[in-house]
């Protein structure tokens, strides 16, 4: 019989703990726009209503490993958030706004 994650959890050292804790958050702020999709409780269909489209062109998007930016923003945008394309160097960081929506 499966056991309570909590009664799990219960037994963990603490570096076992943050090491979990750390996974967890390292997934949560990396998924497949799939995922996301998921995450955010809304359907394919939603999010062709939403983008004005067809539910066939959600599932195309989704599964594309290369796009247009605009398609990008636009269906990050369907989910309530905003893309922000940032460079990453190692005296820093660069946030391109040439891409920003009008």
């Amino acid at each position: 019989m499966a056991k309570p994650f909590k009664e799990l959890e219960n037994k963990m050292s603490l570096n076992a703990r943050a090491a979990s804790e750390a996974k967890a958050k390292q997934m949560l702020a990396e998924m497949p726009m799939q995922e996301l999709r998921q995450a955010k409780h809304l359907s394919q269909e939603r999010m062709a209503e939403i983008m004005s489209t067809k539910q066939a062109n959600i599932s195309q998007i989704e599964r594309r490993t290369d796009m247009y930016i605009s398609t990008l923003r636009s269906y990050i945008e369907a989910m309530g958030g905003q893309l922000k394309i940032v460079a990453h160097f190692p005296d820093g960081d660069v946030s391109i706004n040439q891409f920003q929506s009008i």
